[in-house]
């Protein structure tokens, strides 16, 4: 993969993504200690705050680079507008289908979009391996929204229901934008602009989208210290922290391989969700989890065969080859 560092640089980076995953997997749960605050809000203050805070960070790298960036001003306001609107997909999308549910749908089905997104725009061949972890991703995720649906009907069952089919519609959109950004921010990374500014000016610029939403939808946020200290949280440590962790990432893994890394967030998600929000999630649910993962490994845990192979034939191996 063109832009990848060796195996070794390769195998860093993938504990950068994993590491964010972590704290990205914390955020849906955050978010119910402000109950009075709106996803919207939520969105627009994690990643909007989050963003500038990293193009705040970087504004030396970014003006550094500022040739380089307009040259590829149109990868950069892509990734921008997905910035934008992938939070307010996701919080809503969880709002409506459950902590759980949502972020499965939104991190989960990511892979599939960021491979697709590749295949398309850069070329890169759809192996079989990719078709098993593929289906095994969809499986699981199909099983949790099945589970989470079951689980909200009662005497409200037909508005839970509607609720949660509009939350997983807009965890797709949230998939989508997602594997849009993290192909934008590691295509500039891959045209010589150091991980910092690329994020920074992808990130500043989604930031500076989502302020009128903040604007119009963030009151509720210094209501009181709780909402003020979630959105805070928020946005220091998931958005701000988590995408520099992200950044360094993309630096030596390509963006299909960095959203797969993603799918550890659901699974931390859904266990918080359960322990700390006290959401069930029945058997068939749990089922849909342990699919989500195989999925995970099936993609990033080549065999030794494949390994002896790869080396033979293309003289290296690594995780970044994943989808080679």
């Amino acid at each position: 993969m063109k832009g990848a560092g060796p195996g070794r640089f390769a195998g860093t980076g993938a504990l950068c993504v994993l590491a964010a995953a972590v704290l990205w997997g914390t955020t849906g749960t955050a978010a119910t200690f402000a109950p009075g605050v709106g996803p919207l809000a939520v969105g627009a203050v994690a990643m909007g705050l989050g963003g500038l805070l990293q193009a705040l960070a970087a504004t030396r790298q970014i003006i550094r680079n500022t040739g380089r960036l307009r040259e590829q001003r149109g990868t950069v306001l892509l990734g921008a507008v997905s910035v934008a609107v992938y939070p307010l997909a996701f919080y809503t999308s969880m709002h409506l289908a459950g902590v759980a549910t949502g972020t499965v749908v939104s991190i989960g089905t990511a892979p599939l979009a960021s491979t697709v997104i590749e295949r398309v725009l850069d070329g890169r061949r759809l192996t079989r391996r990719w078709l098993l972890a593929a289906t095994l991703g969809l499986l699981g995720t199909a099983l949790l929204c099945v589970a989470q649906a079951a689980h909200g009907t009662g005497d409200t069952g037909q508005a839970s229901t509607a609720g949660t089919l509009l939350g997983v519609a807009l965890g797709l959109v949230a998939a989508a934008t997602y594997a849009l950004y993290s192909w934008a921010a590691h295509r500039l990374i891959t045209r010589r602009i150091p991980s910092r500014a690329a994020m920074g000016a992808v990130f500043g610029l989604g930031g500076l989208l989502l302020v009128p939403v903040l604007l119009a939808t963030g009151a509720p946020l210094v209501a009181s210290w709780s909402n003020a200290a979630v959105g805070a949280y928020m946005a220091l440590v998931p958005m701000f922290a988590g995408y520099v962790l992200f950044g360094w990432g993309l630096a030596h893994v390509p963006a299909s391989t960095a959203t797969t890394l993603s799918l550890l967030e659901p699974a931390v998600a859904a266990v918080l969700a359960v322990v700390i929000v006290g959401e069930r999630l029945p058997a068939v649910g749990w089922t849909g989890l342990a699919l989500i993962i195989a999925c995970l490994v099936v993609l990033t845990a080549p065999t030794p065969i494949r390994r002896r192979r790869r080396a033979r034939s293309e003289g290296c191996s690594g995780l970044h080859q994943g989808f080679g």
